[in-house]
């Protein structure tokens, strides 16, 4: 009896010892290729374009001896209509291994969940608004979704800017022939569904005291890390993703890399006092130069600390201070608590200082102005005698 094999980066077809064929992506061009033997030798020949629906046809044809190694001839030079898995695979071949960890992640369950809600053979340019609304709909009651539970808008929202960019990407690539991937994206313009009153607390100076005098119980690595986020206003992920060789202890600066910018903007920014105090206890600590992390995993000194073990090191803080957990005060509540107090300062140097591409962004997300700020802007306002 025959059998079928498929995985995502080859697809097999046919017995083994009379009719095998597999076909594969070449890993230098991407364009696949088929394998077959012929009289005890191993043959390969280019199909000549990347497109995975059609060359499991290839496999599927010739292995049952429909057509033979000249298959990527003349009489096949119409391509396969594209299908929502076709261009699925092509994007996370392409460009999701272009992004972080975190991302690529994203990418993979979000492929997963579209795939399944929409079909495979689905294609793209026959989406509409009936989709889209009705995919708010069951994502939201948790009908859909890896994790079977209702969620809110902004989740959705993401969702939703996923399949989007992958839309949009394919309005712009070309296939081997030149043509466009899909002529336009059938879901352009509409809008995605946002969340009202997001939670987006700011670490107070008085929470941030409490936490840095347990800092040093949690770890070395922590107290550094939740410095260093105070005083440079950057995500932890790029905090902790630092090497030595990004610390200029000489002039006084850091270097953020674009890879652990979710903005993907390099830029070079001062160190303050505290700052460069924390970083000589982790030299201390933890000597190095070059590639080496400043914060390494406790485990694997050549990593750097996870985002989970962040995460871990930031509640076990939170107890240590016999703080109430809040949600939304996490690590990135430092980020807001930074763009708040340097209210005063340009928009273009706060930006700079940051590392926000978009001045929009801080008005709208990280500036929160406080009682005490209001008041001062009040009292030193002219005064007319009445």
């Amino acid at each position: 009896m025959a059998r079928t094999k498929r995985s995502r980066r080859s697809y097999g077809a046919g017995e083994w010892g009379r009719n095998r064929v597999r076909v594969f992506p070449d890993p230098k061009t991407g364009l696949f290729q088929i394998e077959w033997r012929e009289n005890g030798r191993r043959l390969t020949r280019s199909l000549g374009h990347r497109d995975w629906a059609r060359a499991k046809r290839h496999a599927d044809e010739f292995a049952a001896g429909f057509v033979g190694p000249e298959i990527g001839g003349k009489a096949d030079a119409k391509p396969e209509p594209l299908t929502l898995e076709t261009l699925f695979d092509i994007y996370g071949e392409e460009v999701t291994p272009t992004k972080t960890e975190r991302v690529r992640h994203r990418d993979r369950i979000g492929t997963r969940m579209f795939l399944d809600f929409l079909g495979r053979d689905r294609r793209p340019e026959t989406l509409s608004q009936r989709d889209w609304d009705r995919f708010i709909r069951e994502r939201r009651a948790g009908r859909v979704g890896p994790s079977g539970k209702p969620v809110g808008n902004r989740t959705i929202e993401l969702d939703l800017k996923f399949l989007l960019a992958v839309l949009n990407w394919a309005t712009k690539s070309r296939d081997e022939e030149g043509r466009l991937l899909l002529d336009s994206n059938p879901l352009r313009g509409l809008k995605t569904p946002k969340e009202k009153n997001p939670t987006r607390v700011v670490l107070s100076e008085e929470e941030y005291q409490a936490m840095l005098g347990v800092s040093r119980r949690v770890d070395w690595r922590f107290h550094v890390a939740f410095v260093l986020a105070h005083e440079t206003g950057h995500r932890i992920g790029a905090i902790r993703n630092l090497r030595w060789g990004d610390i200029d202890f000489e002039g006084r600066e850091v270097r953020w890399r674009a890879e652990h910018e979710k903005t993907g903007y390099e830029h070079v920014t001062p160190m303050t006092d505290q700052a460069v105090a924390v970083l000589e206890e982790a030299r201390d600590a933890n000597p190095g130069n070059g590639e080496t992390p400043v914060l390494p995993e406790p485990r694997d000194p050549s990593a750097s600390i996870s985002r989970r073990r962040a995460g871990t090191w930031w509640r076990k803080a939170e107890r240590l201070a016999r703080l109430e957990h809040k949600r939304g005060r996490g690590w990135h509540s430092l980020r807001r608590k930074f763009a708040s107090d340097l209210m005063d300062l340009p928009l273009k140097v706060l930006c700079e200082l940051g590392g926000w591409k978009e001045a929009q962004t801080v008005l709208r997300c990280y500036q929160q102005a406080d009682s005490g700020q209001l008041r001062k802007a009040l009292d030193s306002r002219p005064r007319v005698r009445v």
